[in-house]
């Protein structure tokens, strides 16, 4: 039986509250796939200012898998639907067992495009959600409704996560990778574009967000992340006052600059002439669109003095996918109160976060229909995303350090007469408040990638073994 329309019949969700409710949630069919990509050594593009390439390569792969399932004009009537990510360096793609071939070719041109159009390395892998499940991981998805024209893919379960690390690991034989095509440059990108302004934030900067949950426990995960979310609201106020594009600040660009980075990966040809009537032509519609919603025209079903309103509903700010990704305006004083209470709860063992500062955001779009399918991408500018995961990482690594020590700590202790212990050994209790972190230390000892006194820091797998989400 086929599993192709599995996504397109999922009811959706109406509340981003409601993805700490993990019932809403639904398992991929294990016959489907993940795709994932994302761009090498994206650090050393943001050092070069290469990070709203990184940004557009990332779209670029979403739109590319996308665009091999046929007309996508209408969300509703799309001949198959499927859930994506978009990850600011990278991004995840779920694909039938039908899409596969389709999906492995238009991927191999858009990574020599990568190459021959931005010097950058695209890394693609395709990983079996079977694999992910054989692992131990699950793969599940919801749906949420983020505007009429545009559904969000929420993801849980871990096997996302799962599916990257293999992707960056040179020796795991569980991924597919996919290598560029040099002899073709055939690849449907229609609805990719790069037409607007970089956006200054309202109140002063914009924080790249990443928190992911530690805490032992689908429930307790599920509670946690509603505390956040319910933190945010309380320290930055109602959505809108923080979401990141406002009507004010969204204004198209005229720069050859920045046009031409569409204009690469669009013309659909090597000739320098052909190229450049395509950025006159973007230049001239962006005229044409600049006239149309300052005098509020309508033209057929078209308001295109509500276009700016169609646009920020379509905005992707703040989604889900093992771990919650925010973009949001606001001011120094604000972050300051989250990073406090983020501070908190990562000393606590019961959360890792991530986070990176910059004055302007980023917009990366995928138009299918000026009113209809579309989503509008977000990152902060100058590393976004991609700096914030770096940060998370680094918890990540200390807070692994941090286990493997007191393993060893136990080891020592339980190799020693009890009489000769001295009783400031050990870190006080405060240190490791959370049970099932003390659980998940212990559990570690007895794990071959912790069996000698100076092993290295447990590995993903190690982690998912201990049975803590991480």
């Amino acid at each position: 039986m086929s599993t192709e329309n599995f996504y397109s019949e999922l009811p959706t969700l109406a509340d981003f509250l409601d993805i700490a409710n993990s019932s809403n949630f639904v398992s991929v069919p294990e016959d489907w796939y993940i795709v994932i990509t994302d761009i090498v050594e994206s650090t050393r593009a943001i050092e070069s200012g290469q990070y709203k390439d990184v940004n557009l390569l990332g779209a670029c792969s979403i739109v590319a898998v996308l665009n091999t399932v046929g007309n996508r004009a209408n969300v509703q009537n799309a001949p198959i639907d499927i859930p994506f990510v978009f990850g600011g360096d990278g991004a995840t793609v779920l694909i039938p067992p039908t899409l596969f071939v389709k999906a492995k070719q238009a991927l191999s041109v858009v990574q020599q495009l990568a190459v021959q159009e931005f010097g950058m390395d695209l890394r693609v892998g395709v990983v079996p959600v079977s694999a992910a499940i054989a692992a131990g991981y699950d793969v599940k998805v919801a749906k949420l409704k983020i505007s009429e024209n545009y559904n969000q893919s929420i993801f849980i379960g871990g096997g996302l996560t799962y599916a990257t690390e293999l992707l960056k690991d040179p020796n795991a034989t569980e991924v597919h990778r996919i290598t560029p095509d040099k002899s073709s440059t055939d690849v449907d990108l229609s609805g990719l574009e790069c037409r607007w302004q970089d956006i200054p934030s309202q109140h002063g900067e914009f924080v790249s967000l990443l928190v992911m949950a530690t805490a032992f426990g689908s429930e307790n995960l599920a509670n946690l992340y509603a505390e956040i979310i319910s933190k945010i609201h309380q320290i930055y106020g109602d959505e809108v006052n923080y979401r990141p594009v406002q009507s004010k600040a969204l204004n198209l660009t005229f720069s050859p600059k920045k046009l031409v980075k569409e204009t690469k990966l669009r013309a659909r040809s090597t000739s320098r002439f052909h190229k450049q009537l395509y950025l006159w032509k973007i230049q001239l519609e962006n005229l044409l669109g600049l006239f149309l919603m300052h005098f509020k025209t309508q033209t057929g079903e078209m308001d295109w003095g509500a276009y700016k309103d169609i646009v920020i509903g379509a905005t992707d700010y703040k989604k889900f996918d093992d771990m919650l990704r925010m973009v949001i305006s606001g001011t120094a004083a604000q972050r300051e109160a989250l990073i406090g209470y983020l501070e908190t709860k990562y000393k606590q063992g019961k959360l890792v976060y991530g986070l990176h500062t910059s004055d302007s955001a980023l917009m990366t779009c995928m138009v299918f229909e000026r009113n209809g399918s579309q989503v509008h991408f977000v990152d902060g500018a100058n590393g976004g995303y991609t700096l914030a995961a770096k940060a998370l990482k680094e918890r990540m690594k200390q807070k692994a350090l941090n286990w493997s020590t007191f393993v060893r700590m136990m080891r020592r202790r339980d190799a020693r007469p009890a009489a000769s212990l001295q009783p400031n050994l050990f870190p006080q209790p405060s240190l490791f408040p959370q049970p099932d972190l003390l659980q998940a230390s212990l559990l570690w000892s007895n794990t071959p990638s912790s069996g000698a006194p100076n092993s290295s820091p447990p590995s993903l797998d190690a982690v998912k073994q201990a049975g803590v989400s991480c």
